[in-house]
């Protein structure tokens, strides 16, 4: 039977470059989900009989919101649903799950790289039938609902059994559980050469350590890296996704990932070290004593992909998001292949692989991908990288020393300040905004500013447009800075300054990072007045 619940609109329910985030108390409100599930139905296309796909990160309330989204499914008309086990699918084979079995679209119930459990964060984004995530029109439209709705609809029934593979009634429709993992595997072992990676796992050529952060990744690499290639057990760390990731915070980076780390910069260290957040998107790649940031691993990838069966015919294009370093646009300039720049968010590569005009696509938030499906996908660049190993036989290291000997270096790192005070941080981008047009011509220290902007996008597919992406400050001498605040977390603001050097083949390219951006560093400062604005004298994060 079919109810309908009256229901009253919620204020901020407006999804933001990854979806719907907020902490998970406010998620727990009465109907506050159900508002934000039904406004998704009642604007997404989908043809009669279509088929759904939830999953989501394993993290606390997902299990909760899954049954209530089963039973809103039913009662708007889907014919069938498809659910991993446990809740349970990484963003990357949701994105593939959609598209396998031709659904209609996917709700993936995650925070991403944010913490989980009963006091953090919880989100949900809706995916399209390409499976990539919803581009702006729909957002917008499902906005646009959020505050106008006044009931939602859901079958009355028990819960199903999340936790084995079958498929249950629920009302007319069929709640179908799946294995999270086998279709997105079988997936893998089609684009990239196992054998080959499977003889260096074999031999002890190539040794790796790859952490799950206790989230949603671990039963990936399990069947991946120890089952299918025979790694051996215990490369994967942290294995077991838990509803509050262990109490840690899962995002790949250089501060929760220390322990990795230090164990790469060790003399215990081996081959490659690897890491991926919450939802199995993002990557953290670091070779035995040289970390690889993920601005360089993605033009580092796109020189190599032609190592990997998938990919041995040529890319059609590298993508890569504003704030993301050049690097990979030497390599897109030496292939003769377009080199797209996007605003920050998955969805801007969507239209570029569908049309084919990108293959391989990556941002600096250490998310890299290709047209295998709509989403950045972190294990993939660890098996990318795994390829590249095994069939050239060279560390690490030495494939970024002969990258940056060819194409330069872009020494490149992120200065995050999070959870400053929203008015805070959208004066000091206000007074940023003001100061554009006096900026071209002055110096600061030795760097001379040779043009400022807010960085604008028109879709070369669909005509979209997409402005106040970022401003960006460029330097005569090819350096430039780029200001963004962050649509990724639930409280206050994060300001996001991207700091770049370039320095060519014939430059110094063996220095520390630290050292060689120290005058783009005082320049940041100078021009937005970060401390006077937030009280910050350091960032939060540096990666």
């Amino acid at each position: 039977m079919i109810s309908t619940v009256a229901t009253t609109p919620f204020e901020g329910q407006k999804p933001g470059t990854s979806g719907l985030r907020k902490k998970v108390r406010v998620f727990q409100q009465p109907n506050y989900a159900e508002n934000f599930i039904q406004s998704v139905f009642d604007v997404a296309e989908r043809p009669a009989g279509s088929t759904l796909v939830i999953g989501g990160d394993g993290r606390f309330h997902n299990r909760t919101v899954i049954q209530q989204a089963i039973r809103i499914a039913a009662a708007n008309g889907y014919a069938r649903v498809l659910v991993g086990k446990g809740g349970i699918l990484s963003t990357p084979a949701a994105s593939h799950v959609i598209r396998k079995y031709g659904a209609s679209g996917g709700l993936i119930l995650s925070a991403s790289h944010n913490p989980g459990g009963p006091e953090e964060d919880f989100g949900i984004k809706y995916n399209i039938a390409n499976g990539g995530p919803a581009p702006e029109a729909v957002t917008e439209a499902i906005y646009a609902r959020t505050q106008t709705i006044d009931r939602w609809l859901m079958v009355e029934g028990d819960d199903i059994d999340l936790d084995r593979i079958g498929s249950s009634q629920v009302g007319d429709m069929v709640a179908q559980v799946i294995d999270p993992v086998a279709d997105y595997a079988d997936l893998m072992e089609e684009l990239f050469d196992f054998p080959a990676i499977r003889a260096t796992a074999a031999n002890g050529a190539v040794t790796t350590a790859f952490d799950a952060m206790h989230a949603v990744t671990g039963p990936y690499a399990h069947e991946i890296l120890e089952r299918r290639l025979g790694f051996p057990a215990g490369t994967v760390r942290n294995g077991t996704p838990l509803e509050d990731f262990g109490g840690h915070h899962p995002d790949p980076n250089l501060v929760h990932a220390a322990e990795l780390y230090d164990l790469m910069m060790s003399s215990a260290a081996p081959t490659i070290g690897a890491a991926s957040d919450g939802d199995g998107d993002r990557n953290l790649i670091i070779g035995k004593s040289v970390f690889i940031t993920p601005s360089d691993s993605l033009a580092m990838l796109a020189a190599n992909a032609h190592l990997a069966p998938a990919y041995a015919g040529g890319l059609k294009g590298i993508a890569r998001s504003m704030p993301t370093s050049t690097a990979a646009d030497k390599v897109a300039e030496a292939l003769g292949i377009p080199a797209w720049e996007t605003p920050t968010g998955w969805k801007f590569f969507g239209t570029l692989l569908d049309a084919g005009k990108a293959t391989i696509c990556g941002e600096e938030s250490a998310g890299t991908g290709s047209d295998h499906v709509r989403e950045k996908d972190g294990l993939w660049a660890v098996l990318l990288w795994l390829n590249i190993l095994a069939v050239t036989g060279k560390p690490v290291a030495k494939l970024a020393q002969e990258h940056w000997a060819r194409f330069g270096r872009n020494y490149y790192a992120r200065h995050d300040y999070e959870a400053i005070e929203t008015a805070n941080a959208n004066a000091l981008m206000a007074a940023l905004e003001d100061a554009l047009a006096g900026l071209p011509g002055r110096s600061f220290g030795p760097l001379t500013v040779s043009a400022a902007d807010q960085f604008a996008y028109t879709d070369p597919v669909d005509g979209s447009e997409s402005r106040n992406q970022g401003v960006r400050v460029m330097f005569a001498c090819g350096s430039r800075i780029v200001f963004r605040l962050s649509g990724t977390g639930t409280e206050g603001a994060t300001l996001r300054v991207y700091l770049e050097r370039y320095e060519a083949p014939d430059g110094r390219l063996a220095e520390e990072t630290p050292a060689m951006l120290a005058d783009l560093i005082a320049a940041a400062e100078a021009i937005a007045g970060i401390a006077a604005h937030t009280g910050r004298t350091a960032p939060d994060v540096v990666t």
